[in-house]
């Protein structure tokens, strides 16, 4: 076993040479064959029991497990399309092309049906070569955008009165954006927001990212970017990783307060919530340019619920899908480093709550309140930012 350690591909993590990274892996594997060993490829385990909180870092980290595959008669089609989708993205990356995940697949079934010595490696679907790039990315431990492969989502949708976004384009030209001058369009910026500078065109006092995009443009079409210095962000469900950087970028760039506003069940805590803060299991090696550590959790909190008696919704036992979200966050607390972190302890007493409760509040029941004034989530959320009501 241990003479098997030793001849597993390594890849120095700070190495961004990544045609000499993949051209070392094949080269071992090479040699491991011509002595006549099995070649082992190895990958970083990207799942919840590798993953651990860095509190300081704000993100969750890989602890070191890897996964192993080694040449034999079940591994062999996984290993061989690793390759094979290998050399299509070094190609993109030499003649500068890009392409998304579902192109990537469509390329690879136009050339396994062009020539027959392909046809033991074809995909029956793109979820088999989506998790062929995931390998081969985990293995290099490098960024699918660092392998010109894109995926189509976009950052959340942006608005401000003071804020001026300078895009670095692939000519190496720029593109200006004032969102003063965008009225209630709002900017989405692509995904990899890396790319972009911000500016503040005057004074802004916080950034509010809001889970459904749909109330976010409530609150600018009634008006609260023109009365308040804000950057507000429609996130929509599940941050994409465009949004998780995207919201990063405004975190590092102008150090503004960040905070988030959706709705108070497990699903909105554990799924959206603490993928756009630490990240997720899934992407250990992306999160730390994938993640805004500094995010504030302003609600909807428990004790929102009480002072303004908001409408709930009792979770039904037989909603199979509400179920397994309580029985999830059951699990969140026991095994997620995140929530079980005593930073977060706030956090996993919200998640106790719900269990206990079984009840969620939508975020659209503050307008319950008092629903004669079109700004009353508006207030609800500024009033809650300076008394500090927030996690």
């Amino acid at each position: 076993m241990a003479a098997k350690r030793q001849r597993m591909i390594k890849i120095r993590k700070l190495d961004k040479n990544i045609p000499k990274m993949a051209t070392q892996v094949c080269e071992t594997m090479l040699k491991d064959l011509e002595k006549a060993r099995r070649p082992v490829l190895s990958a970083v385990k990207c799942s919840l029991d590798n993953s651990e909180y860095d509190a300081k870092k704000g993100y969750l980290v890989p602890k070191g497990k890897k996964v192993h595959s080694e040449l034999n008669v079940s591994s062999v089609q996984k290993i061989s399309r690793a390759i094979f989708l290998l050399e299509i993205l070094l190609n993109n990356l030499k003649g500068g092309l890009i392409n998304t995940k579902r192109e990537l697949y469509y390329i690879c079934k136009g050339l396994i049906k062009s020539d027959t010595l392909y046809k033991p490696l074809d995909f029956d679907s793109q979820n088999e070569s989506d998790s062929t790039i995931d390998f081969i990315t985990d293995m290099l431990e490098v960024y699918r955008e660092e392998m010109n492969c894109f995926a189509n989502d976009r950052g959340g949708q942006t608005y401000s009165k003071n804020l001026i976004v300078t895009e670095t384009l692939p000519d190496n030209t720029k593109a200006v954006v004032d969102l003063s001058t965008l009225g209630t369009t709002p900017f989405q910026p692509k995904n990899k927001p890396q790319q972009f500078q911000l500016k503040k065109k005057g004074r802004i006092d916080f950034c509010l990212v809001v889970e459904s995009e749909g109330t976010a443009n409530t609150l600018v079409a009634n008006g609260m970017t023109k009365r308040h210095n804000c950057i507000i962000m429609g996130a929509q469900g599940v941050p994409s990783n465009a949004v998780r950087g995207w919201c990063q970028t405004i975190q590092n760039q102008l150090k503004v307060p960040i905070f988030f506003y959706g709705d108070l069940d497990a699903y909105t805590l554990q799924n959206i919530y603490r993928t756009l803060k630490a990240g997720s299991a899934a992407s250990l090696i992306r999160n730390a340019d994938f993640s805004a550590p500094e995010v504030r959790f302003l609600g909807l909190l428990p004790e929102d619920v009480e002072k303004h008696d908001l409408h709930c919704y009792e979770v039904s036992i037989k909603d199979a899908s509400e179920m397994r979200s309580i029985k999830k966050a059951r699990d969140v607390l026991k095994n997620d480093p995140f929530f079980q972190d005593k930073k977060n302890k706030k956090l996993a007493q919200i998640l106790k709550w719900l269990i206990k409760e079984k009840k969620r509040c939508e975020q659209q029941s503050v307008f319950s309140i008092d629903p004669k004034n079109p700004k009353v989530l508006e207030e609800f959320i500024v009033h809650k930012i300076k008394t500090k009501s927030y996690y």
